[in-house]
């Protein structure tokens, strides 16, 4: 299977002696049947024998900074928050004396048609702004909307500051209600869908999303994960403003804050983060650089007592909310989706982060929202499954600001201290620097593929990752004029702790097609690139079951590698053969992350000169989110996307054109049928 994927991948003379590598890995009596027996042992004494060695290779042992090079984001639809000096106006019929300061000064606003729960801003005697409004009607400027009107009403425009802190209060009680079906163990299984549909999947990635973190190392990170009861579970979030952290308790005396008072909590911090003479310097900043710099970092400002106690908040609290300040650029898909990826700079929004953590729940002022995880915990469709019940949960359910008793008398938010030599500082502005380059080089480019959708390629009974897949492998060649080495994700949560293995997507089925419709493009007949479509779709489909049932290669050859150093054995040769190297140098790294929600998901390449190519197939459109390096002159995002846009394009019209010639020659062929019985045509 090795050499089958590389073939067409490599030269005629690395081949030949990259075959001649393996049959002496794998003749009888060799290394390879040696340290085969090895991995069967070890897969008697484990629970899942790949598990370790995957999440070392492709996550801990990484050395390059989180942000975009590993750290994935989903971008949420975009909200309306009024700008924060835009003060409110109380809405008729309601008391000054009762409602939040910001709140008096301008109406709530609701946008129809969609389907919203709207949500009443909290007064201080217990009662809401829908029912002072009276007649069960919520004020819409100089007219009206009615009850049965209401819960349609969507987007909320959320008002100035006082909006922000609504939908943030929101947002932090779905975490809670995520957290408390996590605590009860009462998650819904997975199942499996689309290839092999209906088994049931592990859920231990769950588990993971409040609960653990990445601590840097020097040489490997580890992943800290609270897998029992010994340390007590955290009971706080840290809410990240204008660069400062603040800890916001939200169980306190064994009852969970509600969200009237989780509002509360976050007026206190927002007005904290406003003081200017208390800001401290961006210590966040850090976190965005290199692993190791990372560690040498931490290491120096774990020396000082105060900033123990900081890191040890940060390092235990459920997640983050990063109250983010406007971005000033145009809100297209791009520009939110690269504020969720790396916040925009050190001059924006990129100190307002911890990119150890792994959820960051990121509510810009100027409606820009979404999530940041650190990938390591768990994968991308726990990330969605997660963030899906979230805006399920604030878009079903009301504010609750009325539904639970106030905890009397709430503390102020504790704001997390550090000490700054000028040894610090002078990391910081190296991680500053650093983080610069990395959103200077950074190409992005998230399109909205409207032509069809998925719908259309299950019309030609073609699955639709396998035909974009494809239409991947078709871009690119027709870009570079090669095929390259090419990653796709599949879950193997079919298994105990499974993660992910690959899909070589780069078949040589795939090149032919490529061929066919690029080279040769006028002169090979519709029929037959009709036939070499469907034989790519078909390899495609038949590695992905592989994949997905354990039976591909990655994980394997990482495994019998790992062993061999495990046993202090000279590294194989098969190992450090040039075409085992470039097999996993993926310039082509992609994702199928399919939402039921109005999200997307992004990320950047893996290598400098690579493509991320992430994509969310939905019933009459595709989202696509390609990344590139600026620094990389063979690559493009825009170009890529375009060409990638044309090309599918043509394999519609292809399939369009070839069942139609179908369809006629069917008809003429029952027709000539009609006629040689004797019937009429």
């Amino acid at each position: 299977m090795y050499l089958k994927c590389m073939k067409h991948l490599v030269t005629e003379e690395e081949f030949k002696r990259t075959k001649a590598i393996v049959e002496k890995f794998t003749a009888p009596g060799g290394t390879g049947e040696f340290l085969q027996q090895k991995l069967l042992e070890k897969r008697e004494k484990t629970d899942n024998w790949v598990y370790d060695y995957w999440l070392e290779d492709m996550y801990l042992n990484n050395r390059l900074a989180l942000p975009v090079n590993s750290s994935p984001a989903i971008v949420f639809p975009r909200q309306n928050f009024h700008d924060q000096n835009d003060l409110l106006r109380r809405p008729s019929g309601t008391s000054s004396e009762n409602t939040c300061v910001e709140c008096r000064m301008r109406p709530i606003v609701w946008t129809l048609p969609a389907r919203v729960q709207a949500v009443p801003l909290p007064t201080e005697d217990g009662s809401s702004q829908e029912a002072a409004l009276g007649q069960g009607e919520v004020g819409l400027g100089q007219r009206r909307v009615s009850s049965a009107h209401r819960a349609t009403a969507t987007p909320v425009v959320w008002p100035g500051v006082c909006g922000l802190r609504l939908f943030s209060a929101h947002l932090i009680s779905g975490v809670l209600d995520y957290k408390a079906l996590l605590d009860a163990h009462a998650l819904p299984i997975d199942y499996a869908r689309g290839q092999l549909a209906g088994t049931p999947l592990c859920m231990e990635q769950y588990y993971r999303l409040f609960s653990s973190y990445r601590l840097p190392g020097h040489k490997k990170d580890t992943l800290v994960a609270q897998k029992n009861s010994i340390m007590p579970e955290p009971e706080h979030i840290i809410i990240a403003c204008k660069n400062q952290f603040f800890v916001l308790d939200v169980v306190i005396n064994f009852r969970r804050l509600s969200e009237r008072d989780l509002f509360t909590q976050l007026e206190k911090i927002l007005k904290m983060a406003e003081n200017e003479e208390e800001r401290l310097p961006p210590i966040g900043l850090l976190t965005s650089n290199g692993r190791t710099e990372w560690a040498e970092s931490r290491a120096i400002i774990m020396k000082d007592s105060t900033n123990r106690d900081s890191l040890d908040m940060i390092e235990r609290c459920l997640c983050l909310v990063c109250l983010d300040d406007p971005s000033g650029n145009e809100l297209t898909d791009t520009n939110r989706a690269l504020q969720m990826l790396h916040g925009g700079g050190y001059d924006k929004n990129s100190g307002n982060r911890w990119y150890d953590k792994p959820m960051q729940f990121i509510i810009g002022m100027d409606g820009t929202c979404g999530v940041v995880c650190e990938h390591s915990p768990f994968e991308g469709i726990v990330l969605v499954q997660c963030t899906e019940h979230l805006l399920k949960y604030m878009k079903g359910s009301p504010s609750k600001f009325v539904r639970a008793a106030s905890v009397s008398k709430l503390s102020a938010p504790r704001k997390l201290r550090w000490k700054c030599s000028p040894e610090v500082q002078g990391l910081l502005a190296s991680s500053a620097d650093q983080l610069q380059r990395l959103v200077r080089n950074l190409d992005l480019n998230v399109n909205k593929f409207k032509v069809y959708g998925k719908e259309f390629i299950k019309k030609q009974r073609m699955s639709p990752d396998a035909y974009i897949q494809v239409a991947l492998q078709l871009t690119f060649y027709r870009c570079h004029g090669k095929q390259v080495p090419t990653y796709e994700s599949a879950s193997i949560r079919r298994f105990l702790e499974g993660r992910v293995d690959n899909i070589r997507s780069a078949t040589y089925e795939a090149l032919v097609f490529a061929k066919a419709m690029t080279d040769g493009k006028s002169t090979v007949p519709d029929s037959e690139k009709m036939q070499r479509l469907w034989e790519a779709i078909n390899a495609q489909t038949n590695y992905t079951i592989l994949s997905i049932t354990g039976m591909a290669i990655d994980n394997h050859l990482l495994g019998l590698r790992e062993i061999a150093h495990e046993l202090k054995m000279e590294t194989p040769e098969i190992f450090t053969d040039e075409t085992f190297l470039k097999s996993n140098r993926f310039i082509l790294s992609t994702s199928q992350v399919p939402t039921t929600v109005d999200m997307f998901c992004c990320y950047g390449p893996v290598v400098p000169n690579g493509y991320g190519a992430c994509y969310n197939p939905q019933s009459d459109h595709i989202i696509f989110c390609i990344s590139s390096f600026r620094d990389c002159k063979e690559t493009c995002s825009t170009v890529f996307a375009k060409v990638l846009e044309e090309c599918l394009v043509e394999m519609r019209d292809l399939c369009s054109k070839y069942n139609m010639a179908a369809k006629a020659a069917d008809k003429k062929e029952g027709a000539d049928k009609h006629v040689k019985n004797g019937s009429k045509p």
